[in-house]
């Protein structure tokens, strides 16, 4: 039988819910909570790849090398020079100009 992801991810909770509220685990229950949960983690991983891949389809690039090339990679340089150009300007200038190197 084919389940949506809504209902799988139900059986998720439920599954989850249950073992959290039990104080001695019931042993004779575990084997078909874990059965149904695998089956339904299976259901729910199937739809999340299918969805991501036609996010890839339809934007044209993998969603991760997307995440990879946000401009992070240029925000340490600049704050290097940031932090660089303080301590060279307050060995040159009086403590005064530091103020007036405010950016804005």
């Amino acid at each position: 039988m084919k389940h949506s992801f809504k209902e799988s991810y139900g059986v998720l909770q439920r599954h989850a819910q249950t073992l959290r509220e039990q104080r001695e685990p019931n042993i004779d229950d575990l084997l078909q909570i874990v059965e149904e949960s695998v089956s339904a983690f299976k259901i729910c991983q199937a739809r999340i790849d299918a969805v991501e891949k036609a996010l890839e389809k339809e934007l044209g690039e993998p969603q991760r090398e997307t995440a990879e090339r946000s401009p992070v990679p240029t925000a340490p340089a600049e704050s290097t020079a940031s932090k660089t150009a303080p301590k060279t300007a307050s060995k040159t200038a009086a403590p005064a100009t530091d103020d007036d190197d405010v950016p804005f």
